[in-house]
């Protein structure tokens, strides 16, 4: 292992006892794999699934396996944008919802930005299992430093994927704290504890995954 693997498998195993006593179920994985086959045996068969936009669960390959898994409610088969949207809305009743985070503070705090909302709705409410996958490139020290990578890196880098959204963020690559109406900062939550306990996972993952 690299130094940098060394020193998250440390952080990533501290991490888990922390997010624990906020009432997560929480795992630590080594690699991509691991945390594939961590994040399926989460999910009981009859469940129905849905996610939220997430590059890193298309990059560790997670979605392909639960397409082939599991009934699931997929956006991206919609036609045009009012049939998206019912999808959406559709997931927020999934039995598991899948996502990933902008960061995560040392002391288990999970930090999420959302243009549409759809994506931190299902977190809160609605799904009874609620499963995040997190590379450990997104650990911060604290949460502020949490609030910082997310606005500062994350939403500035995630504008990049979108073709002809004008913002400030999209243009400059930083973030203006902006007015726009195509702005994908809409809604900021922070994620302290499980309300039930466990029903939120937290799989970390000693790798470099999203943004």
């Amino acid at each position: 292992m690299t130094p940098i693997q060394i020193r998250n498998q440390k952080l990533g195993r501290k991490m888990v006892s922390a997010l624990e006593s906020r009432r997560f179920q929480a795992y630590f994985c080594e690699n991509r794999e691991e945390a594939v086959q961590t994040a399926l045996s989460l999910i009981p068969a009859d469940h129905i699934v849905s996610w939220g936009g997430s590059v890193t669960l298309t990059e560790i390959g997670l979605l392909d396996q639960v397409k082939k898994q599991f009934q699931v409610i997929d956006r991206d088969l919609g036609k045009d944008k009012e049939e998206k949207t019912k999808l959406m809305r559709q997931a927020l009743l999934a039995d598991t919802y899948l996502t990933s985070a902008n960061a995560i503070s040392e002391d288990g705090q999970i930090v999420n930005i959302d243009g549409t909302g759809n994506r931190v709705a299902a977190t809160i409410f609605g799904p009874s299992n609620v499963i995040f996958v997190i590379g450990m490139n997104k650990v911060c020290k604290t949460v502020e430093d949490a609030w910082s990578r997310a606005r500062n890196f994350a939403a500035p880098t995630n504008a990049q994927r979108f073709e002809n959204l004008e913002t400030p963020c999209s243009i400059n690559g930083t973030c203006s704290d902006c007015k726009s109406d195509n702005c994908i900062c809409a809604y900021l939550l922070t994620t302290r504890f499980s309300k039930p306990a466990k029903k939120i996972k937290v799989i970390l993952v000693n790798d470099n995954l999203g943004f």
